[in-house]
């Protein structure tokens, strides 16, 4: 395991069962500390006010989806190194390569299973 469970986790999803789903395997892993928004406008906010070391965002959000807030985040000089995995259901190529583009740190496509998850994150941390 090449990551700090004890690092600030920011999860982004404008469902509540999504986020709680996500947390729960976060949890499994090991993270202890996870924030949660439903959606990249008050995601961004919260990274405004908090210390954050992780994004695990959607894709798609109603008033700012995962790309905005990822384009966002990349386009600020205090977040752009930020570790971000987007999350989504699409599993299109012009939307994987959309994020790639986007400079995310890797991304998974639902469903998901606990494995596959920690297996992106140690990709990211590596």
């Amino acid at each position: 395991m090449a990551y700090d469970v004890n690092m600030q986790v920011l999860v982004v999803d404008d469902f509540p069962t999504m986020r709680r789903i996500m947390k729960d395997i976060l949890r499994q892993l090991g993270f202890q500390n996870i924030v949660e928004a439903e959606d990249g406008v008050m995601a961004w906010e919260i990274l405004g006010k908090q210390p954050i070391d992780f994004i695990v965002a959607d894709w798609n959000m109603p008033k700012m989806t995962g790309i905005e807030l990822l384009r966002k985040v990349r386009q600020s000089k205090d977040y752009q190194n930020m570790p971000f995995l987007m999350v989504t259901a699409e599993a299109q190529q012009e939307n994987i390569i959309e994020a790639v583009q986007a400079k995310v740190s890797n991304y998974v496509i639902k469903p998901f299973t606990a494995d596959i998850l920690e297996q992106k994150i140690a990709k990211i941390f590596a």
